[in-house]
């Protein structure tokens, strides 16, 4: 493992602190209306900003304009490329512009998409709500646990509408895998794990355009500039939890939203990074959690292929339910061996092959921004999501077990 700057550790040090005081008591307490932003009618078109025009943001953002009829006036982005590329694809008289609280500002933005690097979202959001604006929010959440606290609680002070940008919340093909799971019988297993093969250096050629490198690391430390810092921030910890919240928030929300049984009361997390010369965070780990009544795992392998993409396994007393990129299938307790065979669907005794995209979930949102009702992914829900990864960190970085109280408030080593 590619051993941290000190500053980061400092900032561990100071986050492990922090969580053990912060206890903000339950995450569903009633919200404190303090703001007021503008209605939309039946007939308003949504006037947006996106904070964070990378490729994801990009594609989120054509989304809302050609599906939900969703207008977006301002494109703000730290680097002038992304600038260039979120204007182009918002038309009209969208203006471009680099800090993100001059986005705010404006009075004819209804809400924001938050597409930047995960350091920034908690800036963000606090900032949006406090500025009567609604907002989808890019996973994971927040850059930690404790963060995510205080990123519940700005919210909840307000009446703003906030969605996290899990899109399995709003998949038909998820809510129609878990009323599958009620034929696996006792599951007391569940495996989570991601394989993809594209872990190699980190790219460290000078970048194409401008760059505000003070206006990207916000709140994160201040050190040289550095392209592959910027290139591949999830590659840092002072950015991003890594692969482990990158993926994980989504593949942690499944197994927890499934079995119901809350956050994990532990977790323990050994990685590290072989391919990916040059990065801080893991391309290879695994770890494992303690829930109320079962156990699960989340592995990721950057440099493997098989079994390519996302995959879930509900092990259960009477049939296994899998998910992963090809659909939902629930497998006979046989299926074992030499007779297990996915290509020819072995043992399969129910499926469903329907595509998994984001749509319902954005549309889920711009929805709820008109009938101020809660979305599908709050950011209790949020938070919660994250609350695995973030704790595999925090036994990773302490090489022990990390432990978390039952209202995912506060961490122990």
């Amino acid at each position: 493992m590619t051993e941290p700057n000190k500053q980061s550790k400092i900032r561990r040090r100071q986050f492990m602190g922090k969580s053990a005081a912060a206890g903000l008591g339950a995450l569903t307490a009633p919200a404190i209306f303090s703001s007021a932003g503008r209605v939309l009618g039946a007939n308003d078109r949504m006037t947006m900003a996106i904070l964070g025009s990378g490729g994801r943001g990009r594609n989120v953002k054509s989304k809302m304009i050609r599906k939900c009829g969703v207008d977006f006036a301002t494109v703000c982005d730290v680097y002038e490329p992304n600038v260039q590329k979120g204007l182009r694809v918002a038309g009209g008289d969208a203006r471009g512009v680099r800090d993100y609280r001059e986005a705010l500002d404006q009075k004819n933005i209804d809400a924001v998409l938050i597409a930047s690097p995960d350091h920034q979202h908690g800036p963000m959001l606090k900032a949006a709500v406090a500025a009567d604006k609604d907002a989808y929010c890019e996973k994971p959440m927040s850059h930690s646990i404790e963060e995510g606290l205080e990123m519940i609680k700005a919210v909840r002070q307000t009446d703003r509408i906030v969605q996290i940008g899990m899109q399995r919340r709003s998949s038909p093909t998820i809510h129609k895998a878990k009323e599958l799971l009620k034929e696996c019988g006792d599951v007391y297993l569940v495996k989570a794990y991601w394989n993809w093969q594209w872990a190699q250096p980190l790219d460290k050629k000078p970048l194409d355009g401008k760059l505000d490198w003070q206006g990207f690391l916000g709140p994160a430390p201040n050190v040289p500039f550095s392209p592959e810092r910027y290139r591949m921030w999830r590659n840092f910890w002072d950015y991003s939890g890594g692969n482990c919240t990158d993926q994980g928030t989504h593949l942690m929300d499944v197994v927890q939203w499934f079995m119901g049984k809350g956050t994990p009361r532990a977790a323990s997390c050994h990685g590290q990074v072989y391919a990916m010369i040059g990065a801080e965070t893991p391309d290879v780990f695994s770890a494992t959690y303690d829930y109320d009544g079962y156990m699960a795992t989340w592995t990721l392998d950057y440099v493997n292929a098989m079994d390519n993409g996302w995959n879930i396994q509900f092990l259960g007393s009477k049939a296994t339910l899998w998910l992963d990129n090809q659909g939902v299938r629930l497998y006979e307790l046989e299926a074992s061996g030499t007779t297990y065979s996915r290509t020819k669907k072995a043992n399969v005794v129910k499926e469903i092959q329907e595509p998994l995209g984001d749509l319902e979930h954005i549309r889920n949102f711009v929805e709820c921004c008109r009938t101020r009702e809660q979305p599908n992914a709050p950011v209790e829900v949020g938070h919660s999501a994250v609350c695995a990864p973030h704790l595999a960190n925090v036994a990773f970085h302490h090489k022990t077990q990390a432990r978390l109280n039952k209202h995912a408030t506060r961490v122990r080593v």
